[in-house]
């Protein structure tokens, strides 16, 4: 508590700590001795536990002090050993005479009590301070010993009669002078036992004295924690007060007064110094009681005079280095901070609000609010980084209100001074012309892993836990989106923290901004504006030690083809990531927004390409006019990308109302109108319109309840759609086009056959497998009607169709496609023929109708398996994601219900493909197989180990394939299967080493190397504990394999993949040599 500067005496007389030799004085004991003589006896059992309050005027009774002065003065005269203590005090009552003319009085007992103690306090004061200066400090007693105390160290018992001594002094020497209002505790207010004339001598004879206390550290202890409020009470008083309570003090003394009163400030812990000072400010204007609190003894209001003193005061401490921290924990404090409590003062938000306003007010002393921001804002963005966990959260909701209160009321102060320094890292790294490109030098630390994670972490706690969506906050965030982005996309590939923080920041700012904006920082987050700033070209993010990541330049790539590939494998990875964060957004709608604002801009890339190809023209004339070319090729092709991506990932549930499904249908209805489908994507082109007629088709079939307000947004097709019915080449198309404008102008009173042959189609229904659409009108064919196709207007044409379909090949598939059985029933038999139906949404619904029939069991469906999965494995071969994994979908649930009969037709054709196929279509179809070999092995579960042998030979002969993707298949098929064994494994543990040894060693392609190293990964986890038993007789061997390709492995993923190895290894191995010590407690009952 004690600082080294000492404030200046206030009696004037000359500073007796100071000698270099002891001077003969009294012993510190005999001292204590006489304080306890003075005040004997102490009544109460709160006075022995030092938890009374100074008013101890009302505990020792006038007749009790003055026996007690008198018994200490005929000791001081007459006993032996006493008579140095005499001396001492003589001369220290001689620099203050306004103490020894009280302490020789009595007809006021309790001051010349107070006299009397304080200076014995003074006595002891000197004699402390004179043996400190003549007996140096001893050294330690040995390394890991306590040193031994200084020679003014008190011991407990003294140290408790002195903390009695000075509660004493300040209750009777100090209190009954102030007047109401200033330093006062609850309770009746104090009388005044002495006339005006005489208050403010007392007073500052009082304060002077404890000043003096104050300077030595034994004694400023127990001072200053108890009563620095009331020591701060006298000096303003003396210092700054009426000259009414002054009477009998120079003004030199009260510029002294001033003096110590700084100097006192200046010293003690200063969160104690913000909490006194605020108590002496008091009530800002006395308002009623609260519930509760009628019984307690109110407090007098302080004058004005203090309350402007205490505002300069506070505002002082404010301003002083790490003040705000002073601050905020003066506040804060007295709540739990540091406690058990300190959860519940979190929650008491109106407090951390009031110190935000504080701390968001410039006060008066300071020139102007740009000096004190850039003052105090710094502190404010260090209040964010405290470690302490029980009052972080104290601290961050201050400092988070803080910054929020001040973009309100100074919104460029606040950019400046606290928004810039807190992006700061961010900003840094983005495309900003502060930092010039050539200035960067390859290989400098652009953001350091710290610098970088407290940043991410700081914006997290402001923007996100602050939640306030002012256009201020969203527009400096919006600067540094990109680079928070492509942080993200990288925390994503390693295994860093900062993937969750940074995923939080994207979709606060996606849910708070304007639709129109989210859009716009999507696209540019895309490439396909310039809205967002993206992350220097030269700039990576490379991987932390400590889980966080570092921004560093990187040399120019020299080589052209390692350059682009590295450009569009990131571009690649830079979509995936933003669509995976879009399927966090579709309960807002934002995602089927962007979806759709990519399928118009798609509508642009085909009406471009038309007046292209209409035009013939080729790019030529200037570089700037070459580089317009190359840039909307780029930015064609980012689109074609995008909506592949979301159509792929997010397509199924991006659309949460009938308006965003509306403008999907406008969109696409509009690029067929600009670009009809002809060329070698007249196919796609024709499904998909197909799907978005038949989407709205299902809907005006009942597929969802529409109400007039629906309508009103689907009649925005009708124009659409009427242009469609006059220019699409396709007849059918232009017939469901005229039938579905029919449909919506009436409200579905009249629905043509066509469309509710669409919806059967769209929604998966078959004939005599579902009820008809209520919205279709009744067909004059009877039970011909439902059996016509998508978008046919004829059921006899249709129906041959179909016909021809059966004996003809399927889409990519070699085998011709099996007719229906004819001893199925009709239901089942004309799921069998949609299964080859050539449009894919027809052919997934009968393929998902039939899987399903599978997972209930029915037994017709059961009966034909054999047929089922002839259908199922030519499906497999078809090109459309969504056909052959419903295919793989149906193998599997088959294959786990009958594993008997169906894993040995799959294990053959998993080892050797159909005949007659292509290189690289049976690779494909294999790598298909595998996938359904590893949904049945999950399907089984345990019973795998029953079907062990031909699946491990089965991938064992796949990782010898001459085809590396499929090598690379087999391997990850295999490490599967073996985390799934686990302990069950035996004795082909030894051939899948061999094999793994060998391909990690000596296989070219670097995809089907990290897949083998992969499988011991995937091996150590499923075994963990187990592994040293299981793999006891290959463990050696998998271990130096390891410690081969962290040496030898020029593939980083491939080393990263042995890395994780061993770890898992690692791990494994401490468990087993240091397993967990436990604590048991065995009983043994004896017989």
């Amino acid at each position: 508590m004690a600082a080294q500067s000492r404030a200046p005496p206030l009696h004037g007389g000359p500073d007796m700590a100071g000698g270099a030799e002891l001077e003969p004085g009294p012993d510190p004991g005999r001292v204590v001795e006489a304080l306890e003589l003075l005040l004997r006896p102490l009544a109460g059992p709160a006075e022995r536990d030092g938890e009374a309050g100074p008013g101890l005027d009302m505990v020792l009774r006038p007749e009790t002090l003055r026996s007690n002065a008198v018994e200490l003065e005929e000791r001081l005269r007459r006993a032996p050993g006493w008579a140095a203590l005499r001396g001492l005090r003589r001369a220290v009552l001689a620099r203050a005479p306004t103490l020894a003319a009280g302490a020789t009085g009595e007809s006021e007992p309790g001051w010349a009590t107070a006299c009397g103690l304080l200076a014995l306090l003074l006595c002891l004061k000197e004699r402390l301070a004179a043996l400190a200066a003549a007996i140096p400090a001893a050294r330690g007693a040995g390394p890991g010993a306590a040193p031994p105390p200084s020679a003014d160290t008190l011991s407990v018992a003294q140290a408790r009669a002195v903390g009695r001594a000075l509660r004493a002094a300040v209750g009777l020497g100090l209190v009954p002078y102030l007047p109401p209002g200033v330093g006062q505790r609850p309770g009746p207010p104090a009388p005044a036992p002495a006339p005006p004339a005489t208050r403010g001598a007392r007073l500052h004879a009082a304060t002077a004295a404890l000043a003096e206390l104050a300077q030595h550290p034994a004694l400023a202890g127990p001072l200053l924690t108890r009563h620095l409020g009331l020591l701060l009470a006298g000096l303003c008083l003396l210092g700054h007060g009426p000259a009414a309570h002054s009477e009998g003090v120079s003004e030199v003394e009260r510029a002294r007064c001033r003096e110590t009163l700084r100097h006192v400030l200046d010293r003690v812990y200063q969160p104690l110094a913000v909490r006194e000072l605020l108590v002496l400010q008091g009530r800002p204007k006395q308002s009623p009681p609260s519930p509760g609190e009628e019984t307690k003894p109110a407090l007098s209001r302080a004058p004005a005079w203090l309350r402007r003193l205490c505002g300069q005061l506070l505002s002082e401490r404010l301003m002083r280095p790490s003040g705000v921290q002073a601050v905020v924990r003066g506040v804060m404090e007295g709540t739990g901070a540091g406690g058990a409590g300190a959860e519940a003062a979190a929650v008491d938000w109106r407090k951390c609000d009031a110190v935000a306003k504080i701390l968001a007010s410039c006060p008066q002393q300071c020139l102007s609010p740009e000096d004190y921001y850039s003052l105090v804002c710094p502190q404010i963005l260090d209040l964010l980084h405290i470690q302490d966990k029980l009052t972080a959260r104290q601290f961050q909701r201050v400092a988070t209100t803080t910054l929020l209160t001040m973009a309100k009321e100074h919104p460029q102060l606040a950019e400046k001074h606290l928004l810039q320094p807190l992006l700061a890292p961010l900003l840094r790294c983005s495309e900003t012309p502060e930092l010039a490109e050539e200035e960067l030098s390859a290989g400098t630390v652009l953001v350091t892993e710290a610098e970088l994670g407290c940043c991410v972490e700081d914006v997290l706690k402001v923007y996100v836990v602050g939640n306030d969506s002012s256009s201020l906050l969203l527009g400096s965030l919006q600067s540094v989106l990109g680079v928070v982005f492509s942080l993200y996309s990288f925390a994503k590939q390693n295994v860093s923290y900062l993937r969750s923080p940074c995923q939080e920041i994207l979709l606060w700012f996606l849910e708070k901004s304007e639709r129109e904006v989210s859009l716009a920082v999507l696209e540019g987050i895309a490439g396909l504006n310039s809205s967002v700033r993206a992350l220097r070209p030269r700039c990576r993010f490379r991987a932390g030690s400590e889980g966080g990541a570092t921004v560093v330049v990187e040399e120019t790539i020299s080589d052209e083809e390692e350059a682009l590939y590295q450009k569009v494998s990131s571009e690649q990875c830079h979509v995936e990531n933003l669509v995976e964060l879009l399927s966090h957004c579709q309960k807002s709608g934002l995602a089927g927004d962007f979806f759709i604002r990519c399928l118009k801009a798609l509508t642009h890339v085909a009406a471009e390409d038309e007046a292209v190809s209409d035009s013939a023209a080729v790019p030529g004339g200037s570089l700037l006019e070459l580089e317009w070319y190359h840039a909307g090729q780029r930015r064609k092709l980012l689109v074609l990308q995008l909506v592949a991506t979301l159509c792929e990932n997010v397509s199924d549930t991006v659309f949460t109302d009938i308006a965003q499904v509306e403008e999907f249908v406008a969109a696409t209805l509009q690029r067929a109108c600009v670009s009809p489908a002809r060329g070698p994507g007249a196919a796609a082109e024709a499904q998909t319109l197909a799907m978005a007629m038949g989407l709205v088709a299902a809907m005006l079939g009942g597929a969802v309840q529409l109400q007039s307000g629906d309508f009103t947004v689907l009649k925005r097709l009708v124009p659409l759609l009427e242009e469609l019915s006059c220019t699409y080449p396709e007849p059918l198309t232009q017939e469901l086009a005229a039938d579905l404008r029919i449909a919506i102008c009436t409200h579905g009173a009249v629905s043509p056959a066509t469309v509710g042959t669409a919806a059967n189609g769209m929604l998966g229904k078959r004939p005599r497998m579902g009820s008809q659409s209520r919205a279709t009108a009744p067909s004059p064919e009877g039970d011909q009607a439902p059996r016509q196709g998508h978008g046919s207007p004829s059921a006899p044409r249709e129906r041959s169709k179909e016909q021809s379909v059966c004996h003809e090949p399927g889409a990519t598939g070699p085998a011709p496609a099996p007719c229906a059985d004819s001893q199925a029933p009709a239901g089942l038999r004309d799921l069998l023929v949609s299964a080859y139906d050539p449009q894919p949404p027809g052919r997934v619904a009968a393929l998902r109708h039939l899987a399903s029939l599978i997972t209930q069991r029915d037994p017709e469906a059961l009966r034909l398996q054999e047929k089922l999965l002839q259908v199922f494995l030519e499906n497999l071969q078809h090109e459309d994601a969504f056909v052959y994994l419903s295919a793989i979908q149906g193998v599997a649930l088959l294959s786990s219900e009958y594993p008997e009969r169906i894993l040995p037709v799959l294990l053959a054709r998993y080892e050797c493909p159909v005949q007659g196929t292509e290189d690289a279509a049976a690779t494909i179809t294999r790598m298909k197989l595998g996938e359904v070999l590893m949904r049945v092995t999950r399907a089984l579960g345990d019973m795998v180990v029953k079907h062990r042998e031909p699946l491990v030979q089965a991938f064992l002969r796949g990782a010898r394939d001459p085809d590396g993707a499929l090598r690379a298949s087999s391997l990850s098929n295999l490490g599967e299967l073996c985390q799934r064994l686990g302990f069950q494994l035996g004795s082909v543990i030894q051939e899948v080493t061999s094999c793994l040894t060998a391909i990690a060693k000596t296989d070219p392609e670097a995809e089907a190397r990290r897949a083998a190293v992969h499988v011991v990964v995937l091996l150590l986890r499923g075994l963990s504990e187990k592994a040293t038993e299981v793999l006891q007789d290959v463990l050696r061997d998998l271990y130096r394999l390891l410690k081969h390709v962290v040496a030898a492995e020029p593939d980083g993923a491939t080393v990263l993949h042995a890395q994780l190895a061993l770890e898992e290894l690692d791990a494994v191995m401490r468990r087993v040599l240091f397993p967990p010590q436990t604590l048991e407690k065995k009983i043994v009952v004896l017989p």
